[in-house]
């Protein structure tokens, strides 16, 4: 039989390598497309040698061209941490609006089946706790963090309106916090701040009194469950992440322990939008796709921590 043909954009990134590896280990056939401008081929550079991976330098909000038949595009290019899309606003902008237009041109050029990688940032400073699919949310337009929040809900409305007009096989999840190994030190995002700080017993920043919550899936559930949506039916969005909540304050505390860091919190003030809550109602997911988070947060945490020192030394 043919080898499946599978594109990712946004491959060298974070969450985009781990599917890479993925798909390698199904004995699929992999694309993996990036700008490199958040990715990096470090993620990678041990599939490059592999005679199914192909790495593409491109920027998927510029026209796609790819020849041959492709039957899944997993769009995950987009900058995904505030210091990433609040450096490169118009970039993240840009690769929600017309990337997903280029990468949904595509999908309907191949007769391929299109994930979008969507986010929790869809409901804003939620209003309603947990998050289910249906809330609609409650988002800043204007505001700082409006660059990420409304180029992925573009995403999701160009997502179905071709699904409805031009009957294309369309995928979106809703990803909530994750974490695990190849984030990046300079990430942004809470657990590579507060492990990068803990490992060099450096003051711990806490952003806002701590009080706000969380909850956060270990990148290998969360491949799990994007595989599953992929291989659903389900058109319409779908939350992936933990609902187990924990405040700030406390998995910063948990770090500290994990690590052994004589690090103390420092406090910052928090940042224009920054949302009370996050986490996710994952019912549908239960239901449609048999998913639920299996790594417990200290067993991930250890992993990530353990990932962290390596790439320190």
């Amino acid at each position: 039989m043919m080898k499946k043909r599978v594109l990712i954009t946004g491959g060298a990134g974070f969450i985009g390598s781990h599917l890479c590896d993925l798909f390698i280990d199904k004995g699929c056939k992999v694309v993996c497309m990036d700008n490199l401008i958040t990715g990096s081929l470090d993620n990678v550079r041990h599939l490059i040698k592999d005679e199914d991976f192909e790495f593409i330098k491109h920027d998927v909000s510029e026209h796609i061209d790819l020849k041959g038949r492709l039957e899944y595009i997993l769009h995950f290019a987009s900058p995904a941490s505030p210091i990433d899309y609040l450096r490169y606003p118009i970039q993240t902008l840009k690769v929600g609006s017309l990337g997903t237009h280029n990468a949904l041109g595509l999908a309907k050029t191949k007769g391929a089946v299109i994930l979008l990688a969507s986010t929790s940032e869809v409901y804003g400073d939620p209003l309603l706790n947990p998050q289910p699919e249906t809330y609609w949310g409650n988002v800043n337009p204007v505001g700082p963090r409006g660059v990420y929040d409304e180029a992925k809900r573009f995403a999701e409305a160009i997502m179905m309106a071709y699904h409805r007009t031009h009957k294309v096989d369309t995928r979106i999840v809703r990803i909530f916090n994750t974490y695990g190994e190849r984030m990046r030190a300079n990430d942004g995002r809470a657990i590579p701040n507060f492990i990068g700080q803990a490992i060099r017993n450096k003051p711990i920043t806490m952003y806002g009194n701590g009080r706000q919550t969380r909850s956060f899936c270990y990148v290998s559930d969360l491949v799990d469950g994007l595989y599953r949506l992929l291989m659903s039916r389900e058109t319409g969005p779908v939350n992936i992440g933990n609902p187990d909540e924990m405040s700030l304050r406390e998995l910063a505390r948990t770090v500290i322990k994990l690590t052994g860091s004589k690090s103390k919190i420092v406090h910052e003030p928090l940042p224009e939008d920054d949302p009370k809550v996050r986490r996710p109602n994952i019912s549908k997911a239960r239901r449609i796709l048999k998913w639920k988070p299996q790594v417990k947060l200290e067993v991930g945490l250890l992993k990530t921590i353990e990932y962290f020192q390596k790439s320190a030394r």
